[in-house]
């Protein structure tokens, strides 16, 4: 009996340590199949090779500057891949002692980590830490996410990104799989990527951070949302210094750079979301936006598909100069925010029907229905069915909404309608300057402010150019070897048939040197309406329009004889074109952005370079270049110099249109051709006297604040020299003015622009 107990123990052990066997070679054969069937894609597709070398990531299209600046990006995901030596070290050294301290130990796979945590599962313990490591973050990263798994494709899935691990492992090295885990992953706040985080918090390149805000990003990682130090500063700050904590634990820093370190606060003053309707040159990239949107229709990636830039991470390379659109921008806040618009407001203070001019109670009323009829709200609520009564009565009913203001966005209660009248109030400008030579445009502010005023004042809006037009009639003249700027003419009134037998004669509102024989630099000088309509009677309206044509001009011209006096509503962008022309001695080069676009692995994908074409010879260019000095030595530009202390070589124009509804100065330096318009977007509002209303009081300080800007940084290398002559036998020399500087001094009170209607 006790023998057969034995021999059946035996036999017991026997078959135990046969079914231990058979369980373990199962086991390990079924282990053998998952990764082989893993491998070999049984359980879904893998990341190829290709896949594992470029994550397939939305990447945005970044805006870059002449002077290397990002401007803006155009973006699903609002990210850009660097390399590794882009990265601080401090970064580097943060994240590993947060994330994976080993991670230059493992190969992929942290067993001592893995081991770790099945000890705190079965004892509990849930404090024992995580044992992913990087390189499986970032695989994690290469699957699909927010899909619906079932816990046997969880854990299939767990398996595949051990597989991606160890291939990235195998096929990359520690340098590069850190920077692969940094361009992949999300910060808050709409920055995916390291390089988009340190830009969005910190307004600095990767390479730029310090220790404490290494420190930050490196711990935000693991909750985005959590740790924002913009919506959860405590839990932030808390969390960076665990980080500091774990680099001080493992020798990356000592206990006195922790002790120091860990005392700051987190600095977020440079911190900004990247979005399109804030930041630098805003009008700009929005109308950029337009442009590739066009170009990328019509360009394809290999694989036969077009490019999107939202997605493909391109780069586009503008000629917009970072300093001088900062400078631009600042000169049109600072003279409509301090000077014009409280003059604005002050002129029309305490009148009922501001800001409208001559406008009885009805046409306000019109103007208003109209305004109320062009906004999103009116289009959304007439597609919703509603009746016209209906949207009025909700276009009167108080809501909360915020407005724009000079001293920053305003939160208050405002009926639709009244939030529309108040609008109406404000002056708004734009500015485009153009580099001589290149036609590249340095700068580019298309209004006050594109979160509240999307429409684009430079290339959008046509407005009545007013005296700004009268150069292309005097280059007509100058075109002819008869005229000069000494040309003498006599000043008095010209009427000019019209086809219908009636006679246009245009008035003067000065009656300065009436009745005698005045230069034809002094007339354009002072914006003399009645020597233009001498000219336009000896060259006409379709001669006239050609000139123009040469020089850019694309915009409706009517071919009648007022158009001498700027009744036609041209660009801001055509003009400053135009007025380019003759600083470029006779070549019209057409103005572009654009310099070359790169897809995302540093292809020249397209250059460009400015269209020309021969507008008028270097004599005529240069004619004109004299004449209209002389508009800033004596005329209605004087101010540049007695103001604003612009003594150098200068030419311009100014423009005022019909009851001041637009003020215009276009300046010509050597280097530069900038145009400026000012206005109201509604043409019944302005100002009621000339005195405010003209260009030389709208529009020119913009330019004088502008220009004193660039030519006070010496990085931009911009001339105040001279125009140079062109090497011509005829004789240049326009000894003709008929006041020395002490005099013109003496006339810059009368600086006040003719009337030109």
């Amino acid at each position: 009996m006790t023998r057969n107990k034995k021999t059946a123990k035996k036999r017991d052990v026997k078959v135990y340590m046969i079914v231990l066997w058979a369980l373990f070679v199962m086991f390990g054969l079924s282990v053998f199949l998952l990764f082989h069937g893993i491998v070999h894609e049984w359980f879904g597709p893998m990341p190829t090779f290709e896949e594992l070398e470029n994550p397939e990531t939305n990447l945005a299209t970044e805006i870059i500057s002449a002077d290397g600046k990002i401007l803006g990006t155009y973006y699903i995901e609002n990210r850009s891949n660097i390399s590794y030596d882009d990265i601080s070290p401090d970064l580097i050294n943060a994240l590993i002692a947060i994330e994976d301290v080993r991670f230059y130990e493992h190969s992929g796979i942290d067993k001592r980590a893995l081991f770790r945590v099945a000890v705190g599962v079965f004892t509990g313990n849930s404090d024992k830490g995580g044992g992913s490591t990087l390189t499986q973050q970032l695989a994690k990263n290469l699957f699909p996410r927010g899909e619906n798994l079932s816990k046997i494709k969880l854990v299939i899935r767990k398996f595949q990104e051990w597989v991606t691990a160890t291939k990235l492992e195998y096929n990359y090295s520690k340098d590069e799989i850190i920077a692969m885990y940094l361009n992949t992953v999300f910060y808050g706040h709409n920055a995916y990527g390291i390089k988009k985080a340190t830009e969005t918090f910190f307004g600095k390149e990767p390479n730029e951070l310090n220790l404490e805000e290494a420190a930050l990003l490196a711990g935000v990682v693991n909750a985005p949302t959590k740790f924002s130090p913009k919506r959860h500063p405590e839990n932030a700050l808390n969390r960076r210094n665990l980080v500091l904590k774990r680099m001080e634990t493992n020798g990356f820093i000592t206990p006195e750079v922790y002790d120091s370190i860990s005392q700051l606060p987190i600095d977020l003053s440079h911190f900004g979301v990247l979005d399109h309707r804030a930041g630098q040159a805003t009008y700009f990239r929005e109308f950029l936006r337009g442009m590739m949107h066009d170009w990328a229709k019509n360009h394809y990636k290999p694989d036969g598909t077009p490019y999107n830039i939202y997605k493909d991470g391109l780069r586009i390379y503008t000629t917009i100069d970072s300093r001088m659109q900062r400078y631009a921008e600042e000169a049109v806040r600072e003279h409509l925010s301090l000077d014009l618009q409280p003059a604005f407001y002050k002129h029309w203070k305490g009148d009922p029907k501001a800001p409208f001019v001559l406008q009885t109670e009805e046409d306000v009323e019109k103007i208003m229905i109209l305004s109320m009829k062009r906004s999103d709200r009116y289009r959304i609520l007439k597609k919703a069915g509603l009746s016209m009564d209906s949207i009025i009565a909700n276009f009167n009913t108080p809501i909360p909404m915020t407005v724009f203001s000079w001293d920053g966005p305003i939160d208050t209660v405002f009926t639709p309608m009244d939030s529309i009248r108040y609008y109406k109030y404000f002056l708004q400008s734009s500015l485009m300057s153009v580099e001589t030579g290149t036609g590249y445009v340095r700068a580019y502010v298309g209004g006050n402010d594109y979160r509240f005023f999307q429409y684009d004042h430079v290339t959008q809006a046509k407005r009545q150019v007013g005296s700004t037009f009268k150069p292309f009639l005097y280059s007509l003249a100058m075109q002819e070897g008869e005229y000069t700027p000494c040309t003498m003419v006599p000043n008095i009134s010209y009427s000019i048939q019209l086809p219908d037998g009636k006679f246009w004669e245009p008035k003067d509102s000065g009656k300065a040197k009436f009745g005698e024989e005045v230069t034809l630099r002094w007339a354009l000088a002072h914006s003399n309406n009645r020597i233009s309509a001498y000219l336009m009677k000896r060259f006409g309206p379709e001669a006239t329009i050609q000139m123009a044509r040469r020089m850019g001009v694309k915009s409706d011209i009517p071919a009648v004889p007022s158009i001498c006096l700027g009744v036609c509503d041209i660009s801001l962008y055509e003009m400053v074109g135009a007025m380019s022309t003759f600083a470029n001695k006779g070549v019209y080069v057409k103005p572009i952005f654009i310099t070359k676009i790169e897809d995302k692995n540093g292809n020249v994908l397209e250059t460009f370079k400015a269209e020309q074409r021969e507008a008028m010879d270097d004599v005529t260019a240069y004619k004109m270049i004299e004449l209209m000095k002389g508009v800033v030595y004596e005329g209605t530009g004087v101010r540049l110099r007695f103001k604003y202390g612009l003594r150098n070589p200068i030419a311009g124009k100014t423009g005022t249109t019909q009851n001041q509804s637009d003020g215009w100065f276009m300046g010509i330096t050597p280097d530069l051709t900038t145009g400026v318009w000012t206005g109201a977007e509604d043409r019944s509002v302005h100002f009621k006297t000339i005195a405010l209303g003209q260009g030389s009081n709208m529009a020119l300080p913009i330019w004088a604040l502008y220009m004193k800007k660039v030519y006070a940084d010496p990085t931009l290398h911009v001339s105040q020299g001279d125009f140079t002559k062109p090497l011509s036998n005829v004789d240049l020399d326009f000894d003709c003015d008929k006041y020395e500087e002490e005099q013109s001094a003496a006339a810059a009170p009368e600086e006040t622009e003719e009337d030109e209607f």
